[in-house]
């Protein structure tokens, strides 16, 4: 209940922020944002999705209501977002000035999941390793080595730096604040998922960065953390019968959830599901398992394990290997892959998969639990052993990376061969042919709904979901079926902070072709560009496809090739960093790219004075998920086409345009080279939806 007391602690709070910020300018939206965050997450199990645009000022909405709430209800406040920079924003500058403007000492905590820290056990392994008589770690089992290539001298001086600036406590393990940058076969040595952990029973336990920081967790009123982490939480089961979360940050029911970046929420949940087998890496690597579960029975000098003989076991695996390949055989026979498929795919059709396939998915789900089972087992005798020495260690660590696999297998299996739940959206299943000729199963959920119904609003103390662009024109139903969101919770769309309409121009040129036509598209988009583009100022071009930008790349005259910088030919940042040096020296500068370009992207004033959006963005229509999703709402004689595509194109077309107007100085216009907005029946509902642009829409010649 937001009580008198907390209004009065915000009404407070924001006093300080606009009496201690320099420069503070009142908005309009951000007081509504903070009234009705406050609302939301002080009724027990309350929800709001709140779409804020740029300028709003949300993060410190959320912080001020967020926190007097949490405080007031001795909660947790937990928000969760999808970026690093957003995370290192909040932590590093928002919070702390928001802490400091109203004298507020609270402990503040960033939750990282387990591969974001460094092991210590395997980076002293690791580190032993290089010793002159250790054979470069490669003097246990093979099974068992460290490197998969000697290392060459950078990863050594590397390895060393590492050793020591954990070891004088100059590091606190946080990889991502490492002392020296290590490349990802080094990474992967030095770092460990949950399977590979010992927790108290490892000898590092007690100096852990991970579960230092997991202790900094429980004790903070403020976390940030990625909402793949937060995700993963709330989707392991809890301490009690039927209760969801709790598990590696708080208890649902004693935390408040704000979600920021929240158009992301619905996709990573349905990752969080998504399953896949290599089916010949799968054999392989049951090989290598045996080979290592003969060295556990070795090493604990057990008879037997998880009630199995080394004989027994044997089988159990064997079994289960030859139940892999008759999969493979079953599968090859029934589908010859089109070769002039650059990615071959079986897709079911509404999931429903060949009987046999259904039939050898349900036997191998049974086998690879019991193999998990005696698995565990013999894990865990070796884990218990009082002196095993670093053979030890390297097997408790691969023997529980064998189990992560074993998992992920398992939940493809039951995917494949469970029935689908009666009015609910089926599961996608389907089948790819990798590069290298390997069949790979598939499967995943379609839709998040259900799982956030379930997890996040029907467990959470509170939970309000925001962003920029959540709405097709404030019409939240997409995202509202997207996450599941309960029918009492609020939606609201504030308006931008800025004029929109005296401060950016949509233009939408007289082109003659539509995108369908690949290639004369392509052209007339490089000819546009070529001759109506400012090139010596800062501009962004935004495209659907890498096909699209590298055509339209290759048509350009080459003066203005030097003055693009495309996505994919450096990092993110450098090519940023590029531009904007170029911008400031007084030079032009253009950087084409693709969806994460347009998303996030924050270049002010004269970095970026056009935005050129080359083609709608509709979603591609060969992915399995939405693929099966949209056969489902067919069979149930809806439109996936209005309900699902125009809404989420619509969506990412105004998070498109929003890269051009950052603050009340910005000016600029945005070019849309794309006349499906005027000539297809949608396309007017798509431009009534836009911010309140002035327009300028060229007739057709």
């Amino acid at each position: 209940m937001l009580t008198d007391a907390i209004k009065d602690t915000i009404r407070a709070a924001y006093t300080r922020l606009k009496d201690g910020l320099p420069g503070f300018r009142p908005r309009a939206s951000q007081g509504r944002m903070i009234a009705e965050v406050a609302k939301a997450l002080a009724e027990e199990g309350g929800g709001a999705v709140i779409e804020a645009p740029t300028g709003t000022g949300k993060s410190m909405a959320y912080l001020i209501a967020g926190h007097a709430v949490a405080r007031a209800q001795k909660k947790k406040l937990l928000i969760a977002t999808a970026t690093v920079a957003l995370q290192e924003q909040l932590v590093q500058r928002d919070i702390p000035l928001y802490l400091s403007l109203n004298g507020i000492e609270a402990k503040v905590a960033l939750a990282k999941g387990r591969g974001r820290y460094v092991c210590p056990r395997n980076l002293l392994m690791a580190g032993n390793s290089l010793a002159a008589d250790a054979q470069l770690g490669l003097g246990f089992d093979t099974d068992l080595a460290l490197w998969s290539k000697p290392p060459d001298a950078r990863d050594k001086a590397a390895l060393g730096k590492l050793v020591t600036a954990l070891d004088t406590g100059r590091w606190d393990g946080d990889m991502d604040a490492a002392p020296e940058p290590v490349g990802d076969m080094v990474r992967s040595m030095i770092t460990t998922s949950a399977g590979g952990c010992t927790g108290r029973r490892c000898a590092q336990f007690m100096g852990c960065p991970f579960f230092a920081a997991r202790r900094a967790v429980a004790d903070a009123e403020i976390i940030v953390a990625n909402q793949d982490l937060v995700l993963a939480d709330l989707t392991m089961p809890g301490s009690e019968e039927d209760s969801w979360g709790g598990v590696i940050l708080p208890k649902p029911d004693e935390t408040l959830y704000v979600f920021d970046e929240a158009h992301h929420v619905a996709a990573k949940a349905i990752d969080r599901g998504t399953a896949e087998v290599f089916l010949g890496a799968a054999v392989r690597q049951l090989s290598r398992l045996g080979r290592q579960v003969h060295a556990a029975y070795s090493l604990t000098d057990k008879e037997s394990l998880g009630r199995l003989t080394l004989d027994q076991g044997d089988a159990r695996l064997q079994e289960l290997s030859d139940a892999l390949e008759e999969l493979e055989r079953e599968i090859r026979l029934a589908w010859v892959p089109d070769p002039g498929e650059d990615e071959p795919m079986y897709r079911g059709s509404l999931g429903q998969l060949p009987e046999q396939w259904t039939v050898h998915a349900e036997h191998l789900a049974v086998l690879t639990g019991e193999v998990q089972r005696w698995l565990n087992a013999v894990r865990r005798a070796v884990v218990e052993m009082s002196e095993g020495g670093p053979t030890q260690e390297a097997l408790a660590r691969e023997l529980g990376i064998a189990l992560e696999r074993l998992e992920r297998q398992s939940r493809c299996w039951r995917a494949w061969s469970t029935p689908d739940r009666e009015h609910a959206p089926p599961l996608a299943r389907w089948v790819t042919l990798a590069g290298d000729q390997q069949l790979v199963c598939h499967a995943s959920a379609v839709s998040a709904a259900g799982l956030l119904r379930s997890v996040l609003w029907g467990n959470a103390s509170g939970v309000v979901m925001t962003s920029a662009t959540l709405s097709a024109g404030a019409n939240f139903r997409h995202f509202a079926d997207a996450v599941g969101l309960p029918d009492e919770a609020v939606t609201l769309s504030l308006p931008s902070p800025f004029n929109l309409a005296e401060q950016a121009r949509l233009e939408v040129p007289a082109m003659r072709t539509l995108p369908d036509a690949r290639d004369a598209h392509a052209e007339e988009v490089s000819e546009w560009l070529a001759e109506h583009l400012d090139w010596d100022a800062g501009n962004l071009v935004l495209f659907t496809s890498r096909a699209k930008l590298d055509r339209v790349l290759q048509k350009l005259p080459i003066a203005m090739v030097r003055k693009v910088r495309a996505q994919g030919s450096l990092g993110k940042s450098q090519l940023v960093a590029e531009h904007i040096a170029d911008i400031e020296a007084g030079k032009g500068s253009t950087l084409f790219g693709l969806a994460s370009f347009g998303e996030g992207l924050d270049l002010p004033g004269k970095l970026c004075e056009t935005v050129v959006i080359t083609q709608l963005p509709f979603a591609v229509p060969t992915d399995p998920v939405g693929a099966t999703y949209a056969e489902w709402l067919e069979s149930r004689g809806r439109n996936p086409f209005i309900e699902v595509t125009i809404p989420e194109a619509t969506r990412l077309l105004i998070q498109y345009c929003g890269r051009l107007i950052r603050s009340e100085a910005d000016r600029g216009r945005i070019v849309l080279l794309d006349r499906r907005v005027v000539v297809k029946r949608y396309g007017e509902r798509m431009l009534q939806a836009l911010p309140p642009f002035e327009r300028v829409i060229e007739r057709a010649a």
